[in-house]
């Protein structure tokens, strides 16, 4: 086991992901909505165009347009039009059971939220910067590895109740050494500071899963490594 010391620096809600949507993404879906000289719109004006352009049809069908591009290879076209009129009521990013595709759904569902001024669910996530300190400094190689996100969740989970979802869904995961969802919970982990001491560390995932984490403070917690991630560096 590898021990560490962490302290919150930081809990906030957000309802879009940093850089999730970028000038190309909005490109890309004007031109889906086959958009006339959608290339010679200015970088400036891309983004208010592609709202523009998503609300000129039907919820459901703006949802089918940015599904199909963001799921194209994963989804059939059977799945995209079900899905989009399911995306009007639920919340997808939290409820599908293909874990893969829950940061894109929370894209879809915070995009067409904006556009359509609320007739799609409000996406939450959060987002969470933290200091870690190791007993020992050779622990810190969990955090520079390859696939650092299962012993993160492992870390932020301790800091949270027994009974918050993810201890209570995840346990046999959190305890051992294949985690394989981690990488599918914890959308963004970034390292903000490093030395030979410490981290600091932000992460961005799912309100679902991550919420409870608002109320730790500084406290004690072990973790490992994967077998997938050892096997795999």
């Amino acid at each position: 086991m590898n021990s560490f010391s962490l302290e919150k620096l930081s809990f906030t809600t957000i309802n879009e992901l940093p850089d999730g949507w970028q000038n190309k993404d909005y490109l890309a879906l004007l031109q889906r909505m086959a958009y006339d000289k959608a290339e010679e719109i200015p970088a400036s004006e891309l983004k208010a165009m592609c709202m523009m352009s998503l609300t000129d049809l039907q919820p459901a069908e703006a949802a089918e347009v940015v599904l199909g591009y963001l799921f194209a290879e994963q989804l059939s076209d059977g799945q995209l039009e079900n899905l989009s009129h399911q995306m009007l009521t639920e919340k997808l990013w939290e409820e599908y059971p293909e874990f893969s595709l829950h940061e894109g759904f929370f894209k879809a569902t915070q995009l067409l939220h904006q556009a359509y001024n609320g007739k799609f669910p409000r996406a939450e996530a959060v987002r969470i910067q933290l200091r870690l300190t190791p007993e020992q400094a050779s622990s810190l190689s969990l955090l520079d590895a390859a696939h650092p996100e299962a012993p993160m969740l492992r870390l932020l989970a301790q800091g949270m109740p027994e009974n918050a979802l993810l201890n209570r869904l995840f346990s046999d995961q959190l305890a051992g050494d294949s985690f394989p969802e981690a990488s599918q919970i914890l959308w963004r982990m970034t390292t903000l500071e490093k030395d030979n001491s410490h981290r600091m560390v932000e992460v961005v995932g799912s309100a679902y899963w991550l919420e409870d984490f608002k109320h730790a403070e500084s406290y004690l917690a072990q973790t490992q490594a994967d077998r997938l991630a050892d096997q795999e560096g």
